[in-house]
């Protein structure tokens, strides 16, 4: 049973992981104002939030599936990276009076991602192993 943790531990991190990241995809996709305000305050409206959403669906997409939740793991770090920065240093933790609920979504998925890489980290050695591995043939 002890083994089977684990994996049940990161399935569930990777399926929340996602549905935040997946859910957030209507607000960016339909332009709604607290989006295009983000974006704008960053001066990267209309093409950063729409190629955020992009990349957060492609990121959701790779975490539902136990097979490639790494690869979304590894993005979604990226991606949430830049928005935990981007709140620190120019949006603020509260953007329009949200509570800052965003900020702490973007922890959530950030949290997330690190368990699932550190839960699937020997995962993670032996692909790196095995493609140095067939790097040298």
């Amino acid at each position: 049973m002890k083994k089977k943790a684990p994996y049940y531990i990161e399935r569930v991190s990777s399926i929340l992981t996602a549905l935040i990241l997946l859910q957030t995809l209507f607000y960016k996709f339909t332009a709604a104002e607290e989006s295009v305000y983000i974006f704008s305050t960053l001066h990267m409206e209309p093409w950063g939030r729409i190629g955020t959403g992009v990349l957060e669906l492609i990121a959701g997409g790779l975490l539902i599936f136990r097979r490639t939740s790494i690869f979304g793991s590894v993005l979604g770090l990226g991606i949430i990276s830049g928005a935990i920065l981007s709140h620190l240093f120019v949006l603020g933790l509260v953007v329009q009076g949200d509570g800052g609920k965003l900020f702490t979504l973007a922890l959530l998925v950030f949290t997330g991602c690190i368990l699932n890489l550190s839960l699937r980290s020997t995962e993670i050695k032996s692909i790196i192993a095995n493609r140095i591995q067939s790097g040298k043939k």
